[in-house]
């Protein structure tokens, strides 16, 4: 069985100790398929001592280690080497971000080879990939470009709700300029294919929201409704996607939680966010839809105030395991 790729994201974030926190509660054995971490021997060890174990490696094949903290043990690909003196909790250095990008680099490599199942993402600091010379605004970004994907979509997801974003991090004041009929439809065929082959429902029921409030009352605050939004669920329907909408974003999400819609396609960033954070606080998923691997990543950034007091929580992590599990059982 191929293994999934768990990338170690910010040597000084939580990233590691989440991965050392979920390897002492066992939460990796609740993952039927085995899981390879990619990234760095040292700071893994360093994490260890969070918790006051010390790590022991030992060199397997492949390129590959096993990092033992007790009697537990991970599996490990280092892609770095980094001096454990200049790595300081919420201070990456390009070094720091150089590591960051080669983690997912080997990840997205190993999958398109096919030696591997898929990739989960711990969090990465955007500003830090960038002054390593990497010029993205994030993960999804990196991951398209690598796969030679020119679209693709930001799922967040839970088990009672998973909102799909046409636009994700910009100003609101830009966001009506960047919806057009076919960014919109683009975005629900990527989130139609993507439940069929990867969630495995066939005829999955996606809900359209509005923009403006009110779905803009037949116009009178706004006209993206008429001009853009429902064009591009006719032209869906047309093409035999159950799409519907526009929905007003205030009535819409209390019947989808209530499991009415597979997925909710969202405007905006925050339109989608703010519910799903409301119910999946700790337990939300990232997942990029569209690529030709499967990639989730936890919902959560590297948390700084958090990293080295080992108070993380585990939950996201352990359910982004459990989705992309899922996604490549399908």
């Amino acid at each position: 069985m191929q293994p999934l790729l768990l990338t170690m994201g910010d040597p000084t974030g939580i990233g590691p100790e989440l991965i050392v926190k979920a390897l002492l509660d066992q939460s990796f054995k609740q993952i039927p398929c085995p899981v390879e971490i990619v990234g760095d021997i040292g700071v893994l060890c360093h994490a260890g001592k969070i918790f006051g174990i010390e790590g022991k490696s030992e060199q397997l094949e492949n390129g590959l280690f096993s990092l033992a903290f007790g009697d537990k043990k991970l599996t490990v690909h280092p892609c770095s080497e980094l001096e454990i003196a200049s790595v300081h909790y919420g201070q990456p250095n390009t070094n720091c971000g150089k590591a960051m990008v080669d983690f997912i680099e080997y990840a997205i490599s190993r999958c398109l080879n096919k030696t591997a199942a898929g990739i989960v993402t711990c969090p990465i600091n955007k500003a830090a990939i960038n002054a390593a010379g990497y010029h993205f605004p994030g993960h999804t970004e990196l991951l398209a470009e690598r796969c030679g994907t020119e679209k693709v979509v930001m799922m967040l997801a839970g088990e009672r709700l998973k909102v799909c974003l046409v636009t994700t991090h910009m100003a609101y004041r830009d966001v009506p300029d960047q919806l057009s009929r076919e960014e919109i439809l683009q975005t629900i065929r990527i989130t139609a294919k993507a439940f069929r082959q990867q969630f495995g429902i066939q005829q999955p029921r996606l809900a359209v929201l509005a923009l403006n409030p009110h779905a803009s009352e037949n116009g009178l605050f706004g006209d993206e409704e008429q001009r853009v939004i429902t064009p591009a669920i006719e032209a869906a329907r047309a093409e035999g996607i159950s799409a519907d909408g526009p929905h007003s974003a205030d009535t819409l999400f209390h019947f989808a939680a209530k499991g009415a819609y597979d997925a909710v396609i969202c405007m905006y960033h925050d339109q989608g966010l703010i519910p799903l954070k409301l119910l999946h606080f700790d337990d939300a998923v990232n997942v990029t839809l569209g690529l030709p691997i499967v990639r989730t990543s936890v919902d959560h950034g590297t948390a700084y105030d958090l990293a080295g007091t080992g108070k993380a929580n585990t939950a996201s992590l352990v359910a982004a395991l459990k989705m992309a599990e899922r996604m490549v059982g399908n």
